[in-house]
């Protein structure tokens, strides 16, 4: 038998968590090919883009991009025939890994060969898995042959972790976790991050959805907050029905009441009939209440009866009436110093904050920030009709090492203000676009200061602990050994006089390879791996 079919086989029977089994397809396909990267994407955004799920061989942000189909012809020829599609040298349509494959790191290099063919599941097109190399002539007609053979392995791969994904999912429903209706396993696209406090603040979301229970969500300014609260919803028991956006620091405190609870025809100059409030617009659903320690004390007293009896009250109105929602809310304020200053009311902070939740600021997310960087880079190469946009190495270091104190609202900014500098300085739309760090222009106020009589240090090191220093050098002589090695990970180690599994841990930990990859899948022979 073919080693890699053995290989492929052999980790289909195993018990793998589906993000290592997904990882070790593509780093075993990159192996044995020889080529630069190997993609495994799905189709998301209702068949509109192509979401990678794994990746071997492309830069650190690879795994936040999200490819529109329609922006990205190879991808779109490749899911459109059922057989393996090969683009050559000479092709004219643009790769979308042009500038990504970090086989030579640092260079803004063209991919040369590339080749690909759709993946079907339950007779569907579920995605697409390409290869890409920088040496002409690398993708023959015997390797288009080997990867049509290989397809149906691919395909039970992922239809083995689709498996494991339902499974899992079955279990947790039977035990209470998620909400009735299978809302929770809908796909979660826009949020970007694999850190270990993203993976935690995702599980608490998913454990308190299905209560009904109000949920505070607390979090600097620009973390995402809701987005997380339209996570909660979804997964809820009430995703069927609506859910209800307040901004409450945009509510003018006139209108306030009007605005939550409603009001009857002439209840006050100008109201010429009756109105719904936003809980009645929410009713069977959610209502997410944005900024709630900026709602006016006696707002927030109504409100207070409305959590405790299920009630609202029209303004003008002569009776209540009976309203079936839940309430989430957010802050970026310490509602606690609110309390104690008298901004705002103890009885609602506690009704509120029964089951608080944290959200992590980016700073705390270690290498999320390029994977969030990898989405906003994709968003504005489509939005400024760039072929290609990428990071330096040394901007990557400064995304790392800044503290980002508005968070990922910041980063998004950073990102779209450097596309357009690059733009308006001369970069044409046909080029790879690189940005540096000084096109970044990241605000050196929230920097550490630098020690009295120290040389000045170069953009990529300047936030700088001595731990982020050390870190940058591992990671610049990690890209030069697998840069001399052709991207053998294997080969690399030994040069660096490592162990390999050790190599792979330590590029983890660095941001080089994503969480949950196996740690000798590159590093080992074919034979030995199977074994």
């Amino acid at each position: 038998m073919n080693p890699v079919h053995a290989l492929l086989l052999a980790d289909l029977a195993a018990d793998l968590p589906v993000a290592v089994r997904s990882q070790r397809l593509v780093e075993t396909l990159r192996l044995h090919f020889r080529c630069g990267a190997v993609a495994l994407l799905r189709l998301d955004g209702e068949g509109e883009l192509l979401r990678p799920v794994a990746v071997d061989g492309l830069t650190s942000d690879a795994l936040g991009r999200r490819f529109a189909i329609k922006e990205h012809p190879r991808l779109a020829a490749i899911l459109q025939r059922r057989e393996v599609t090969c683009f050559h040298h000479d092709s004219g349509l643009p790769d979308p890994y042009d500038g990504l494959v970090i086989e030579r790191a640092g260079e803004p290099l063209h991919v040369h060969d590339c080749m690909g063919v759709a993946l079907d599941l339950e007779g569907q097109r579920w995605g697409v898995l390409t290869l890409d190399a920088l040496t002409v002539g690398t993708f023959d007609e015997a390797m288009q042959l080997e990867l049509a053979q290989l397809q149906p392995l691919v395909e039970a791969a992922v239809r083995v972790s689709r498996l494991e994904l339902a499974l899992r999912a079955a279990a947790q429903q039977s035990a209470g976790v998620l909400a009735a209706g299978g809302a929770a396993s809908r796909e979660e696209g826009e949020i970007v991050g694999q850190s270990e406090a993203i993976a935690h603040l995702l599980h608490e979301l998913q454990v308190v959805a299905d209560s009904e229970l109000p949920v505070l969500l607390l979090g600097e300014t620009g973390v995402g907050k809701e987005l997380f609260a339209h996570r909660l919803h979804r997964l809820s028991r009430r995703a069927r029905g609506p859910m209800v956006h307040v901004n409450c620091a945009a509510l003018p405190e006139s209108l306030a009441e009007s605005e939550l609870f409603g009001h009857v025809r002439g209840a006050f100059s100008g109201a010429v009939g009756d109105r719904p409030g936003r809980f009645e617009a929410a009713e069977g659903g959610t209502l997410f209440l944005d900024e709630v320690g900026e709602l006016p004390l006696a707002i927030q007293a109504k409100l207070l009866r409305t959590l405790q009896n299920g009630e609202i009250q029209r303004l003008g109105a002569d009776q209540p009436r009976k309203v079936n929602v839940r309430v989430i809310a957010a802050t970026n304020r310490s509602l606690r110093d609110q309390v104690r200053d008298g901004a705002f009311r103890a009885d609602l902070y506690h009704r509120l904050s029964v089951y608080p939740i944290p959200i992590p600021p980016l700073r705390e997310r270690g290498s999320d920030v390029l994977l969030l960087a990898g989405r906003f880079l994709e968003l504005n190469c489509a939005r400024l009709g760039l072929r290609s946009l990428r990071l330096s190495a040394a901007a990557e270091e400064a995304l790392r090492s800044y503290p980002w104190p508005g968070n990922v609202r910041e980063l998004e900014h950073v990102i779209s203000r450097a596309a357009l500098k690059a733009v308006s300085r001369g970069a044409a739309r046909t080029d790879i676009v690189t940005l540096a760090p000084e096109l970044l222009d990241l605000d050196p106020s929230v920097l550490p200061p630098a020690p009295p009589g120290a040389a000045p240090l170069p953009p990529a090191a300047v936030a700088g602990s001595l731990r982020r220093q050390v870190e940058a050098c591992q990671r610049q002589a990690i890209h030069e050994a697998l840069a001399a090695h052709q991207g053998h990970w294997a080969a690399a180690a030994r040069a660096l006089g490592l162990d390999a599994s050790n190599l792979h841990k330590l590029a983890r930990r660095l941001g080089l390879k994503a969480a949950g990859r196996p740690a000798a899948t590159i590093a080992t022979p074919p034979t030995a791996a199977a074994s």
